[in-house]
């Protein structure tokens, strides 16, 4: 896979693809992603679910792991995920950008922040994902 488009393919089917995350760019150093907020999105108090922040960020970071999966793999799975949330948004769109902090042969680790979109880019959440490499078992 190779451009977003493919991405938003892939993950159609999924969790990402119900929530409507829409991809926009994929690469071994960057992905960016989007979500528009929507009734269904948030949590019974009224705020944006805690749960669709996360999963916008570790799709972001999923797909990163897949850009940067070494030859040979069979996938990766995530080992650790960490988040700290820092606002809300009741409207409008949340984007999310994930960037390697380290990319191994056995480990990879991303970081990501997920911004709302109409207010001046405000952080809403910072999020770190371990993931770790599968090989095919011989």
């Amino acid at each position: 896979m190779t451009q977003p488009r493919d991405y938003q393919l892939f993950g159609a089917p999924f969790l990402p693809g119900l929530l409507g995350i829409e991809i926009l760019e994929v690469g071994p150093q960057r992905v960016r992603a989007a979500l528009a907020v929507r009734r269904e999105l948030l949590a019974p108090n009224g705020f944006l679910h805690a749960g669709t922040v996360l999963t916008l960020a570790d799709t972001c970071a999923g797909y990163g792991c897949v850009a940067n999966l070494p030859e040979g793999t069979s996938g990766f799975t995530t080992i650790e995920i960490k988040s700290n949330h820092l606002g809300t948004a009741l409207d409008g769109t949340i984007e999310c950008v994930a960037v390697p902090a380290h990319v191994g042969r056995t480990t990879q680790v991303w970081d990501a922040t997920v911004t709302h979109r109409e207010n001046k880019g405000k952080t809403l959440a910072l999020f770190r994902c371990t993931q770790m490499v599968l090989y095919p078992k011989s």
